[in-house]
């Protein structure tokens, strides 16, 4: 009996041993919330993430993830583009932009247009915010104050703002 009572032991020790290491724990509750955010034990820990999209939140962490920020409904797996379509004129005081979203959800940007004058110096810096549906090109008029403005502008550069694409 002294041989089949330490092999009892010994099974429960390498139990405890395993469960220990595999995340599991034995006297912090079962998924009740506690006040520092740790709380359960084993799977039905909330302080755990079993879902997939916890490499999403560790590849934007460091940096390195493919979309950008924003709202945080959904992450984008590529960034939106824009192209410039027309600068502006004496006549047409204003930029024309188009943003393509190539994700399966909508994006939130901000367009910003620098108006440059021949030797490239800014005239005008201007912004717009605009939704751009998934999968889609919109256009994007950016406005200049006024057509006296627009007479200095010899050429455009059209970009997203940093950390706007999500």
């Amino acid at each position: 009996m002294d041989l089949r009572g330490r092999k009892l032991k010994f099974a429960a020790v390498t139990t405890m041993v395993v469960l220990a290491l595999s995340g599991f724990s034995s006297g912090r509750g079962t998924g009740g919330s506690g006040g520092d955010g740790d709380s359960g034990g084993g799977c039905s820990s909330s302080g755990q993430d079993h879902d997939s999209s916890s490499s999403r939140q560790d590849d934007d962490y460091d940096g390195s993830g493919s979309g950008g920020s924003g709202s945080g409904s959904a992450e984008l797996a590529q960034d939106s583009t824009v192209e410039l379509v027309s600068c502006a004129t004496e006549a047409d005081p204003y930029a024309v932009v188009e943003v393509t979203n190539p994700n399966g959800v909508s994006d939130r940007v901000t367009v910003v247009v620098h108006f440059l004058d021949d030797r490239s110096a800014v005239v005008d810096l201007r912004t717009v915010e605009q939704v751009v549906p998934a999968n889609e090109t919109v256009s994007v008029q950016v406005d200049l104050p006024d057509a006296a403005v627009a007479a200095r502008v010899d050429h455009c550069e059209a970009d997203l703002m940093p950390g706007t694409s999500g």
